[in-house]
């Protein structure tokens, strides 16, 4: 769960929500061809929900009120990929800030593939 914690108490969001959040905000950057997952425990979970989940690719942390969002996408081949992170890490510390009032300390992208066009 991440809190968020005001004058009047606490409200406590699930990770579920901040990885739709994030991966929503991610894969309307240009460039993102879709999420990768993040390792066998992700491999897994697209074996038994199929190859989309919400929180594929995408794993948020809390600590000391503020958030670390770790993101691992694919991206179109023959497009500047250093563009692609920088537009995504705006995009999402804009939309998460927005929606949540959490402030985001880090976002670390890794792009794990690169999709070549049909």
């Amino acid at each position: 769960m991440i809190t968020l914690k005001n004058p009047l108490g606490a409200v406590s969001m699930t990770e579920d929500y901040f990885a739709e959040l994030v991966s929503q905000a991610a894969r309307s950057c240009y460039g993102v061809a879709g999420m990768a997952t993040a390792g066998t425990a992700e491999d897994l979970k697209s074996l038994v929900f199929g190859s989309d989940f919400p929180e594929k690719g995408v794993r948020v942390t809390q600590a000391g009120g503020r958030l670390t969002i770790e993101l691992h996408i694919k991206v179109g081949y023959g497009l500047n990929i250093a563009t692609i992170v920088q537009s995504i890490t705006h995009k999402v510390k804009h939309e998460v800030e927005n929606a949540t009032g959490l402030k985001v300390q880090r976002i670390e992208v890794s792009v794990d593939d690169i999709v070549a066009d049909d």
